[in-house]
């Protein structure tokens, strides 16, 4: 085998109350690594598509090739080198897990270029490593449901500790992303040190209320759990209209409604597509109101994860 074509989802962190400990994917968009083994030593990013040109072409600095090195240097394998074309289906800082996929489908290539020596459990660490060339912080919740699909807990990073958990079969993800970009590193640097004792509390029975409601298919309880007390109140200042966009988004059948990942994207969780369709139509059309373009996604939980598209 001497090339691959690998695509990872995009995905929703955070999920409301799960900051850092939430995340699922999605079934579209998602970004496509396509990898050639060359003689020559080395990793080259031959082209970048849907960029404008913004991502870094060095293979140390972008994500997508960071992970690359890592594992090759893991697993010492130093016979070939590689060339990279990578295909950016998503916005960057669009808060949908942008450089998670480039990371999950470099990873995943690579791994099945070299006849899969690692699982996808393994493939994690390496994976996360991309988000750290991305935003400077290492965190699973966009790579970890990207790379093994589904709705995805992180019970623990040190050591790591991930696993997934059953979603009802017609829970239906609405995914609004306005055309306004806000940074990754931006986005956490506005967040609190600090946080009070009543709002722990509120948050912990909201976390716990989230995952017996998702296992137990309980939408009752779904709704009330998605409720974020720390990260949302100071993230939301970020994106216009975001209450009026929330609230539209619950009154026209939606469970609930937060941001996705650091934003600007807004997504809100239905029983049913077209629960999920009419809230999407109302949150893009509050927008509109505002003078602000959007793009939507409806989707169900995506329990596949990554994939490989072609050898």
């Amino acid at each position: 085998m001497n090339s691959i074509k690998a695509f990872a989802p995009a995905t929703v962190a955070n999920v409301a109350c799960g900051f850092d400990i939430f995340g699922f994917a999605i079934e579209e968009p998602g970004d496509v690594v396509e990898l050639r083994r060359r003689d020559e030593p080395g990793i080259v990013i031959t082209n970048i598509t849907g960029d404008e040109g913004r991502l870094p072409r060095n293979p140390e600095k972008n994500s997508v090739t960071g992970v690359m090195l890592h594992l090759l240097k893991h697993l010492d394998i130093k016979d070939f080198g590689y060339e990279v074309i990578l295909h950016k289906n998503m916005p960057l800082g669009s808060g949908m897990g942008s450089s998670a996929a480039s990371a999950v489908a470099g990873v995943v290539a690579m791994n099945e270029l070299l006849g899969n020596p690692l699982t996808r459990q393994e493939l994690l660490p390496f994976a996360m490593e991309g988000e750290r060339i991305a935003s400077g912080s290492a965190h699973a919740d966009n790579v970890g449901p990207s790379l093994l699909g589904g709705f995805v807990v992180i019970r623990s990073y040190h050591p790591l500790d991930i696993f997934t958990i059953p979603v009802p079969d017609d829970l239906y993800c609405t995914l609004v992303h306005p055309d306004i970009e806000i940074n990754t590193k931006d986005a956490r640097y506005i967040l609190r040190n600090e946080v009070s004792l009543k709002n722990t509390i509120a948050q912990m029975g909201n976390v716990a209320g989230l995952v017996a409601g998702l296992m137990k298919a309980d939408y009752d309880l779904i709704s009330r759990s998605m409720v974020d007390v720390i990260i949302e109140p100071v993230r939301s200042i970020l994106i216009p209209e975001f209450k009026e966009v929330k609230t539209a988004a619950i009154s026209n059948g939606a469970l609930g409604c937060s941001i996705s990942g650091s934003g600007p994207s807004m997504f809100a969780l239905s029983r049913g597509r077209d629960n999920a369709i009419a809230a999407g139509q109302a949150m893009q059309a509050r927008f509109a109101e505002a003078g602000i373009d959007s793009a939507l996604h409806i989707s169900g939980i995506n329990k596949g994860g990554a994939k490989i598209l072609e050898h």
